[in-house]
């Protein structure tokens, strides 16, 4: 008797379910135009960027972000001479002093003073911040590239009204408390 009554309830449970699907689906679409859209235009702006850092931007008639571009490889390029710079003086200093048998010039007004660890360890930390400008700035480089490939593909996205994200108060019919959520919609 019971597996003729597991048949009947599946059998009913299924012929519900099987009316639920003869609705039908209307969509109705737009026309999309497709010169709109050109596929390869992230590419060119990360190409024009990796030959001219700013170039991407201009290409993308971004023009405000050239000069953040610009300050930021700058600014990087100046840290790696500078810090530079002031390696070689301290290496200039210790070969001096390597020279002369490890004798301090005392009359030296920057240098005078210091002693000869103290000298190497000047060399090996303007070695460090200048191994390390010299990364930061090649990931602001990198990063210039993206920045231009993420906007020329961001500049093809269909951003319109019909897109609409609204809250939404409903009440719980059993507990009568309110549930608040969000409803995202979609027109076709």
């Amino acid at each position: 008797m019971k597996p003729f009554l597991y048949i009947f309830i599946l059998f009913f449970l299924s012929a519900t379910f099987s009316v639920a699907q003869k609705r039908e689906l209307k969509i109705e679409t737009k026309d999309i135009v497709k010169s709109d859209i050109n596929p390869l235009s992230p590419a060119k702006a990360a190409f024009y960027s990796a030959i001219l850092p700013g170039l991407g931007q201009a290409y993308n008639k971004k023009y405000w972000k050239i000069p953040i571009v610009y300050c930021a490889i700058g600014a990087g390029v100046y840290f790696i001479m500078d810090n530079n710079k002031k390696h070689n003086q301290y290496r200039d200093e210790y070969k001096k002093r390597l020279a002369n048998g490890g004798a301090i010039d005392t009359s030296d007004p920057t240098y005078g003073k210091l002693s000869t660890e103290s000298v190497i360890r000047g060399q090996k930390f303007y070695q460090k911040n200048r191994d390390l400008s010299v990364l930061i700035t090649a990931g602001l480089y990198i990063l210039n590239i993206v920045e231009a490939n993420v906007d020329a593909h961001l500049l093809q996205f269909n951003v319109n009204d019909d897109l609409s994200l609204k809250p939404d108060l409903h009440t719980n019919p059993y507990t009568f408390n309110q549930n608040v959520g969000f409803t995202l919609t979609y027109q076709f």
